[in-house]
């Protein structure tokens, strides 16, 4: 399983990073997930989906995570660091960024299922197993999530006309 663990680092980043919405804190998440991995590897069932398994650890983590931050809330300020120095000037890079924009306006269920199964190609079945929901649940979450966002980027194009 060691090996088989460092495989999943990429699809992992990218749901933390789809979970947290913050740079800072994906590599913390990714690595708190394989550390609980790894100490509860005895639970893992040879023949199962590995990454689904791996995802299913780092969705509870998470989600365990802002139980326990809504107790210590330290304040809104975010570090000026995180922001950039200057805003990208390609065209191909501003639409890049509306379509984030409008995926992290998504509520965190919808943009959870599409992350899941559009960007990282999770199948629906392992994308239900992540999340514990029925299949059907998965893909009516994924088309909603899809409408909503193509409606986002349909209301910035007007409003660039």
């Amino acid at each position: 399983m060691g090996e088989d663990l460092l495989t999943f680092i990429p699809a992992l980043r990218a749901y933390a990073w789809t979970l947290t919405r913050r740079h800072q804190e994906v590599d913390d998440l990714v690595q708190e997930t394989l550390t609980r991995a790894i100490a509860k590897q005895h639970l893992y069932k040879n023949g199962t989906n590995l990454r689904a398994w791996l995802m299913t650890i780092m969705r509870n983590t998470f989600l365990n995570q802002i139980v326990k931050t809504t107790r210590e809330r330290p304040g809104n300020a975010d570090c000026v660091s995180a922001s950039p120095s200057a805003p990208p000037s390609q065209e191909w890079s501003i639409r890049g960024n509306e379509i984030m924009d409008a995926i992290n306006q998504l509520p965190t269920h919808y943009r959870e299922t599409l992350v899941l199964v559009v960007m990282l190609g999770e199948p629906y079945e392992s994308a239900a197993q992540i999340c514990d929901v029925a299949v059907g649940t998965i893909k009516s979450r994924v088309r909603r999530a899809r409408s909503m966002v193509l409606e986002r980027l349909e209301v910035v194009s007007q409003d660039d006309i």
